[in-house]
């Protein structure tokens, strides 16, 4: 057996970094953990994470990962839609850098509406973004609020309803970002409410990237003159006539809010962008001076919402430069952006951790993001403020819902399952190593231990605030 040793300097550090780029290319081409493709390769679900770390691997390991990749390296994939090109952008539902195609786990409906139908994430996430409403001191001529994932539209009423109790009779101007037709559907069913209480409202509704919602304008010349504009003004002045009329719009949304998909993410991309905005007709007169109009639109928003905007295992510069900096530009001065990502370290991540030993999605914090959107700033950082906070301020628990005396005996299956697809949700675990562990009970059984553990299931998230500065007075 030989003994010589690669070790991480010099040239044995450019033949680790080769041989973590071809695991990490393989891991990702066949959808394989990488603590699942140690096991496999070398009998050492760690080694991967060893390597990253600098460890030494003898020649003998190193020979006998090469021929694992040699003997089972995938076949290449042909995309599956050729979306339309954007420069520099990032499509909603973020998968990261490279993510193999045909992932879609956001697009997995029934696990998304059983998680935020069992889960208080939503509701504690909109609490958590109404304390910031204090903070905020708009001016004429309305508040400003961008949502950078609005999702079904939970958080977003929510957070409205705050904004009406603290400002009410302020004009609002509303963005929301979103690519999926369905969640757009379910959103524009909760407006109706808001918009007979606080009838100085503009809504905008928009699939555009994240480089691009802000100001509602696509980078690409060809995606520009793709542009759907519609503007809806609606008649009447009750709830339920508005309700109708929005509902009216399904027809239009089913037509156009269409999604491709990256052959480089595997994720949804717009096929024709579209902005469509939703005021009061009988308040067209006050809202015209923050109405949008092509080629006329203004960001300098006040408070932005990021909330879970992209995929936990994505790298942090992806995080940094696609979503959080550009996100960062739009704010006025004195405007705030609030993001709110998962943390990890709760009884979520143990059910995860005693299927997939050693599997840990949640690998950048708060600190790690700001860092990386203080660099992507370069120079214009010193006009922000930039807040971790504490832990004690910054990670907030939420949980799922269970009856009292649920979990204290024999817990049913249906609560087994809820809580075994809210780990999974919540740890953004793909199909494909789905079908590895759930052939047998095994799955159940860990989630059954934790819960009894914990006497129930909470996650945690974190979150962490970036404002603009004020010009001096």
């Amino acid at each position: 057996m030989r003994t010589d040793q690669l070790h991480g300097n010099g040239a044995g550090a450019a033949t680790s970094e080769q041989i973590l780029s071809e695991i990490r290319d393989y891991c990702r081409a066949t959808q394989t953990a990488e603590s699942t493709f140690g096991r496999l390769a070398v009998n050492d679900g760690k080694l991967v994470s060893r390597l990253r770390d600098g460890a030494r691997i003898t020649t003998a390991t190193l020979d006998k990962l090469r021929a694992y990749l040699s003997e089972h390296r995938p076949a290449p994939l042909k995309p599956q839609i050729k979306p339309q090109p954007v420069a520099g952008s990032a499509g909603g539902m973020l998968a990261g850098d490279v993510a193999p195609p045909g992932f879609r786990f956001f697009d997995n409906r029934q696990k998304y509406l059983l998680f935020v139908s069992t889960c208080s994430e939503k509701t504690e996430i909109a609490n958590r973004i109404s304390l910031e409403l204090s903070n905020l001191q708009p001016s004429p001529p309305a508040l400003r609020l961008f949502d950078a994932g609005v999702g079904d539209g939970t958080v977003l009423s929510r957070v409205m309803r705050a904004l009406h109790a603290r400002f009410p009779t302020m004009p609002l101007y509303v963005v929301a970002k979103e690519i999926s037709y369905e969640d757009v559907r379910m959103m524009l069913e909760k407006m109706a409410d808001r918009l007979f209480e606080h009838p100085a409202t503009v809504l905008v509704v928009t699939n555009l990237y994240y480089a691009e919602a802000p100001w509602l304008t696509p980078r690409s010349a060809a995606s520009a003159q793709g542009l759907i504009w519609k503007d809806v003004a609606l008649s009447g002045n009750t709830a339920h006539g508005f309700a109708e009329q929005i509902r009216d719009l399904e027809g239009f949304l089913a037509e156009n809010w269409r999604a491709g998909i990256s052959p480089k993410t595997g994720n949804p991309v717009y096929m024709r962008p579209i902005v469509l905005t939703l005021r009061r007709e009988d308040h067209s007169f006050l809202l015209d001076p923050i109405t949008p109009r092509p080629g006329k639109v203004m960001a300098d928003y006040d408070l932005v919402i990021a909330s879970q905007p992209y995929r936990a295992r994505s790298s942090v510069e992806f995080k940094a430069s696609k979503v959080v900096t550009p996100l960062v530009r739009s704010l006025r001065p004195g405007g705030r952006l609030i993001g709110i990502h998962s943390h990890g370290h709760d009884p979520g991540i143990e059910i995860i951790d005693q299927v997939w030993p050693g599997d840990d999605p949640f690998k950048t914090d708060r600190y790690a993001i700001l860092r990386q959107v203080k660099h992507e700033l370069g120079g214009a950082a010193r006009h922000y403020n930039f807040n971790a906070s504490s832990d004690a301020r910054s990670i907030f628990r939420y949980h799922m819902h269970t009856l009292p005396d649920e979990v204290s005996g024999p817990i049913g299956t249906s609560t087994l399952f809820a809580a075994w697809n809210a780990a999974i949700y919540v740890a953004q675990i793909e199909d494909v190593r789905l079908s590895e562990v759930v052939r047998d009970g095994r799955y159940l059984e860990a989630t059954d231990r934790v819960l009894k553990k914990h006497g129930g299931l909470w996650f945690n998230d974190e979150t962490y605030v970036i404002s603009r500065r004020r010009a001096p007075a």
